[in-house]
């Protein structure tokens, strides 16, 4: 009998004002976000920051001390629905076979014995592992043993993917191919959630974003309209110029203009006050040879140094 409860698309993840302590310091401070399925959300946050305690939460390894999770609306049984998940620490059976394992933990999750082989076969040969099926884990290298940690949290197809530090430990080619993965995941509307340290990969899967810091939701959202809050009344500036005298003199003509220097180029917040008109003029007059000169679009990577830095 199948243990789990099957969930269709157009799912809602609303995880409502979590708190936990642990004894007398609290770490999460009435944490609230919300995941759609079809939408891969990255959960962001500097080490320590509440991302790996709010995932234990979720999926009732701790119990939060306030706050609760509902999916569609009910309350969230992590036990009785089909999820995928990847925990921080990983915990595999270092002397077992890898499709042993794979098929008795797809069993667990419900599964008949050929559905979990067919399972276990499917994901394995997915992730370019097909030769070491037979294998002890113990014998593979530190990268294919995290891709056999990964494959198990897609075992049985699951509706709801969780996944803590999924990148870690991957070069970019398998990185690219868990990617694929997770995006196949997201267009067959299933619901993902995964937190990460690296920007680039969050930045090309995920939709959404939610950023904590120190137990507190800082921001959460839409990542294209954040970068675009993030980036209004902003311009980049980059100038061909064997000294940086120009510099002084562009905020002498426009005190208004705020100047950050940025990679390779500023970043000018015109705060409203000043047209990109009326800079290229001034470009074009002081004879500068203009680079690059637009609208000002923060990389995430960006935006969490600004949020989280300190």
């Amino acid at each position: 009998m199948d243990l789990y409860v099957e969930r269709g698309e157009d799912m809602q993840l609303v995880v409502n004002n979590i708190t936990k302590s642990f004894g007398e310091k609290e770490v999460l401070h009435g944490v609230s976000f919300t995941v759609e399925s079809g939408r891969a959300m990255g959960f962001l946050g500097r080490n320590g920051a509440g991302k790996s305690t709010t995932i234990r939460c979720l999926m009732d390894v701790f119990h939060p001390d306030s706050g609760n999770f509902l999916l569609d609306g009910s309350p969230f049984k992590p036990r009785s629905l089909k999820i995928g998940y990847l925990p921080e620490e990983r915990g595999m059976y270092q002397k077992n076979g890898v499709l042993a394992q794979l098929t008795y933990f797809a069993m667990l999750r419900g599964a008949s014995m050929a559905d979990a082989a067919a399972s276990a076969n499917h994901w394995i040969d997915y992730f370019g592992l097909g030769e070491y099926k037979n294998k002890k884990l113990e014998t593979l290298s530190k990268g294919n043993q995290q891709k056999i940690q990964i494959a198990q949290s897609f075992l049985n197809e699951p509706n709801i993917l969780i996944l803590d530090e999924p990148f870690s430990g991957l070069d970019p080619v398998n990185a690219q191919i868990f990617q694929n993965a997770i995006n196949e995941f997201v267009k067959e509307g299933r619901l993902v959630i995964f937190s990460s340290h690296q920007m680039s990969y969050v930045e090309e899967v995920c939709d959404d974003v939610t950023l904590i810091h120190n137990g507190d939701i800082l921001l959460s959202g839409d990542l294209d309209l954040i970068k675009l809050e993030e980036g209004r009344d902003k311009l980049f500036l980059s100038v061909l110029s064997g000294d940086t005298a120009w510099e002084k003199a562009l905020s002498n003509a426009f005190p208004a203009l705020g100047i950050i220097p940025g990679d390779d180029g500023l970043i000018l917040d015109t705060k409203g006050r000043v047209s990109q008109g009326d800079i290229m003029r001034w470009l074009n007059e002081e004879r500068l040879t203009v680079r690059r000169f637009g609208l000002y679009e923060p990389s995430l990577n960006d935006i969490f140094i600004k949020k989280a830095g300190d």
